[in-house]
């Protein structure tokens, strides 16, 4: 009976903690974004949509991407992994420029806003001569 009442106890905390521990992502591999080939993106993350900005003169062309878990929780988190294959890739990050999840990069004259949330991505081609 004593064993019963602490499998009782224990069973629901085991799986109230396990069910808790915060999900993380899988990068496979990489790829070309579709809107600038230069710019690396995750093999298994998903094209959403593609937008053309017309209304803000900063921003050039965009595209949104969902990979489960990419920005962790309430999109607060970097993906490490994923910065690193940009730097490799000579994307450098402008940090004094970042707003909390919207993170800007510059390549050469190219300068591009990249922003998390917990299971997407979004990459902004700022347009040519964009200045902070």
């Amino acid at each position: 009976m004593k064993n019963y009442l602490i499998l009782s106890i224990l069973l629901p905390l085991l799986l109230f903690s396990s069910g808790c521990t915060p999900a993380t992502y899988e990068i496979t591999g990489y790829t070309s974004s579709s809107i600038n080939e230069e710019i690396p993106v995750p093999v298994n993350a998903k094209q959403m949509s593609l937008k053309a900005y017309s209304d803000n003169p900063n921003f050039k062309t965009g595209i949104t991407y969902e990979l489960k878990h990419i920005g962790g929780e309430q999109g607060l988190y970097v993906p490490s992994d994923y910065f690193e294959k940009l730097s490799e890739a000579g994307w450098v990050e402008v940090e004094e420029e970042r707003m909390g999840h919207v993170h800007f990069l510059k390549k050469s004259d190219t300068v591009i806003a990249i922003v998390f949330q917990e299971h997407t991505f979004e990459i902004i081609e700022m347009m040519p001569g964009f200045t902070f």
